[in-house]
């Protein structure tokens, strides 16, 4: 019988993957940075999953209402605790102990659907969140949230972070653009929300060594991708990777293997996006 090697490895990578499910079954423990002599701070992995849109349209960004409640109802009953960037930040630069099973939630965009689609389920189950805004769509289209209800949003827990001005990839600009892009975003949140964003996502993923550069420089402390992956030890904070988490046909199937399957799928390379 003729076995291709992608499919030994896949085989494999399962195999794997129920063997963790089922170590978690034994219980959960904190996440606490361990000291040795090779590695001072020896982290494990965090997941950050990666959503946009929480809608019934038929679009590949899309989650339905029902399968993203199916999500964080996996989540809440499977001891799952959500975390804030700047926790995920005291953790990976000093070992600050984080939560039971951490997971940080995104969204990029900035759709009215996280407002009144994802935001009250979210809340149900007691999760905070990321959203990474367009500031120039913001209060100006109806597909996206007003300043009103970001405000609302943030009062009760949830964190806005950058998108740029205009969600326009960041490599097909000039460096004034960019820095143009990164600015003006940031001043408009700090004027809107009475703080400056410390966090920003590349829109369309794009960017290279002299955007990550300008992200920082411009004062942003960690940037986020959408290269599948967790984040552990040796992240580079500007290029923090993600869960993404799109429509399918199988959409929670998709959401558990990725989920679960993060360190077995990354290291073999099954899943890049």
């Amino acid at each position: 019988m003729n076995i291709k090697k992608g499919q030994i490895n896949i085989v494999i990578g399962l195999i794997i993957i129920f063997f963790l499910i089922a170590l978690s079954k034994f219980g959960t423990h904190s996440v606490v940075a361990s000291y040795n002599k090779s590695n001072p701070i020896n982290l494990q992995e965090v997941p950050i999953l990666n959503y946009h849109k929480v809608d019934i349209l038929n679009h590949a960004l899309s989650v339905s209402p029902r399968e993203f409640e199916d999500q964080m109802e996996y989540l809440y009953q499977n001891g799952y605790h959500t975390i804030t960037p700047d926790q995920l930040m005291a953790y990976l630069k000093s070992g600050k102990p984080l939560p039971d099973k951490p997971i940080l939630i995104t969204f990029d965009d900035g759709y009215l659907d996280n407002y009144t689609n994802a935001y009250p389920i979210m809340k149900k189950y007691g999760f905070t969140g990321t959203i990474f805004i367009v500031t120039n769509f913001i209060s100006k289209d109806e597909r996206f949230m007003t300043w009103d209800q970001i405000k609302e949003m943030q009062q009760n827990g949830m964190i806005f972070g950058s998108h740029t001005a205009n969600h326009k990839s960041l490599t097909s600009l000039t460096k004034e653009q960019v820095l143009d892009e990164l600015s003006q975003s940031r001043d408009e949140i700090a004027r809107q929300l009475g703080k400056a964003p410390k966090y920003f996502a590349y829109p369309t993923g794009t960017y290279n060594g002299e955007i990550e550069d300008m992200v920082r420089k411009t004062g942003y402390k960690a940037a986020f991708t959408i290269e599948y992956g967790q984040v552990g030890a040796d992240s580079d904070v500007f290029l923090l990777q993600r869960i993404p988490i799109f429509k399918g046909q199988k959409t929670f199937r998709s959401f558990f293997i990725r989920l679960n399957g993060a360190p077995v799928l990354e290291e073999l390379g099954i899943i890049k996006n």
